[in-house]
């Protein structure tokens, strides 16, 4: 601001007040567009989160199109050919039973990606409308709900997930339930921590006074408001899914042969590798590495989006 007496000739123009910045974009204005740009703003800034990105897309490009350009049957057997190498007829070798693993790969990516998306698509919403009614009732309720899932945590995950798979047999669909199972405490927890947070706040007593039900009130108010933490937890549970059901599977309790999985190809091949065929339990394991690797890096950069603390 000039001094009295001083003109406002050649000195530059002042700043907008309430202008953002040109270097950082907001997520003021409710905009979508705003919202987007905020979000590949902060997470280009973590580059392992963008590399963990750009893996788990080529994985899941390869589990849903990949099968359609397979060179050879994932479940065909083929004594002439068993226990090949890697070579250019088959690039990642055969198991011993002749079947080309490189097919075999890339159909059980399809299997696998099914059951944690399934698995975790499922666990989520259960949890959450659980932790939200637990919440949002309080009192009894929220003591009784919350014991029921005490006596469920009581249990190491993968030795609640051995005793269920064991009690409802081998099968792709009791994998997927045996995940839905371990995961909801989780997700009951996360959200309930954020409901008895937000239950307290001006705008759901705006809510309650224009005569909102308590239904309304929790399902339109509090909930959507709630799942940030969710996001990040199930992005950072599809990996610990493939790596359950692949566990589940490489102990004779979930997919069963001749079906591809991942862990189920691992168990195969580890028999093998006595006998030199390294082949057919690494290449599975690798995809394994790399999608349980990537799923955990794309959660971090997630939650740098959503925390605003981690920026």
């Amino acid at each position: 601001m000039p001094r009295r007496g001083e003109t406002t000739e050649g000195l530059p123009p002042p700043p907008s007040i309430g202008e953002p910045g040109k270097d950082k974009p907001t997520t003021d204005g409710g905009s979508g567009t705003s919202s987007w740009r905020f979000f590949v703003y902060v997470f280009r800034k973590n580059r392992l989160a963008m590399a963990g990105g750009v893996c788990l897309v080529c994985i899941v490009l390869m589990g849903l199109v990949g099968p359609f350009f397979a060179p050879y049957d994932p479940t065909k057997s083929d004594m002439k050919s068993a226990s090949l190498p890697p070579s250019p007829e088959h690039w990642m070798g055969t198991d011993a039973m002749g079947m080309d693993i490189l097919s075999r790969t890339i159909h059980a990516a399809r299997v696998d990606l099914y059951i944690a998306v399934m698995a975790v698509l499922l666990a989520a919403a259960i949890g959450s409308i659980y932790g939200a009614i637990s919440a949002f009732y309080g009192g009894v309720i929220d003591e009784l709900m919350m014991r029921l899932l005490d006596s469920m945590q009581a249990f190491p995950s993968i030795l609640l997930g051995l005793a269920i798979a064991a009690a409802l047999g081998p099968s792709l669909r009791n994998v997927i339930i045996v995940l839905v199972v371990v995961n909801v405490p989780m997700y009951a927890r996360l959200v309930r921590s954020q409901i008895l947070y937000l239950r307290e706040a001006p705008f759901v007593d705006a809510a309650r006074t224009v005569g909102n039900s308590n239904m309304r009130i929790m399902f339109r108010h509090l909930l959507p408001n709630s799942l940030s933490p969710v996001y990040v937890q199930a992005s950072l549970n599809v990996g610990w899914s493939v790596l359950m059901a692949a566990s589940l599977s490489f102990l004779g309790l979930g997919v069963q042969a001749p079906d591809p999985e991942w862990g189920l190809m691992v168990s195969q091949g580890a028999r093998q590798m006595v006998v030199g065929d390294w082949w057919s339990a690494f290449f599975p394991g690798l995809f394994i590495l790399l999608f349980v690797l990537s799923s955990n890096l794309l959660g971090d950069g997630l939650q740098d989006v959503f925390d605003p603390r981690r920026r």
